[in-house]
């Protein structure tokens, strides 16, 4: 029997490292609203342009990436994993209509969040009567420092967390490169409070409210919200609406429990 020789440690690691960088730029090209050039994508990657164009010339092969002229973006191959996953996975699913009598009873716009590292995406979401003035694509991509949504879902964390949060939110651009601890903390919710308010931080002229889901175990990673335009709600008028929230929460944490999750 011929023994197979074991693969050399710094092979893996070297295979290890191209995934990442690979990972790492077609993460950044979900961040961007439009298509980008390689001098941009390899700056805000951090890598050189012949590295980020290597990885570029991969993705597009698997049709995860699209060139035009020459500037880069998401490429078609995603939308199959996207339906999947909003078809068949039980967080959407299981949220959707939740979120639709959210929407119907409050008038307001009900959304689902998860944490996906050190951001958050948009999972699912019911526009209400009471219109934003724009539009917030599913999967996009958010901070987690900034807005109701975000910011419960890191509430509870310790300093060392928050510091952690705190230096990727600097790195993505999402925060100023002198942002404390202190000063996000000032921004979470009072101890005591199981919900955070956000108004005009995220989106100019927007209110929103949020509560987490519940979570079987470990932290929590989602998280309801209901948002409006700052004219057509308080927060005084946000908060009554806590307890509907809290209400839509756990009927998710339910049947997420009672589902292959």
């Amino acid at each position: 029997m011929t023994v197979q020789p074991k693969e050399s440690e710094p092979r893996a690691a070297s295979t290890m490292r191209s995934l990442s960088r690979a990972i790492e730029v077609f993460e950044q090209l979900q961040r961007y609203d439009h298509p980008q050039r390689l001098n941009q994508i390899a700056k805000d990657c951090g890598m050189s342009s012949p590295t980020t164009l290597r990885i570029l010339r991969v993705l597009q092969e698997a049709g995860l990436v699209s060139q035009t002229d020459k500037n880069y973006r998401i490429g078609p191959a995603v939308l199959p994993a996207a339906r999947v996953f909003l078809e068949a996975d039980p967080l959407p699913r299981s949220a959707r209509p939740i979120l639709q009598q959210l929407a119907e009873n409050t008038g307001l716009t009900a959304s689902l969040y998860s944490r996906l590292g050190f951001e958050r995406v948009l999972i699912e979401r019911v526009v209400g009567a009471a219109s934003l003035g724009y539009e917030l694509p599913q999967g996009r991509r958010l901070p987690l420092t900034v807005g109701a949504a975000g910011k419960i879902l890191i509430a509870d964390l310790d300093e060392d967390q928050l510091a952690e949060v705190i230096s990727a939110a600097v790195a993505l651009k999402y925060e100023p490169e002198e942002t404390t601890v202190e000063e996000i903390r000032r921004r979470l919710p009072e101890p005591g409070e199981d919900y955070a308010y956000s108004e005009d931080e995220r989106a100019t002229g927007v209110v929103s409210i949020a509560v987490s889901v519940p979570a079987r175990t470990g932290a929590v990673t989602e998280s309801i919200a209901l948002t409006a335009p700052v004219h057509a709600s308080s927060r005084e008028d946000l908060v009554a609406r806590v307890p509907e929230l809290r209400h839509a929460a756990r009927r998710l944490a339910d049947l997420l429990a009672s589902s292959v999750y």
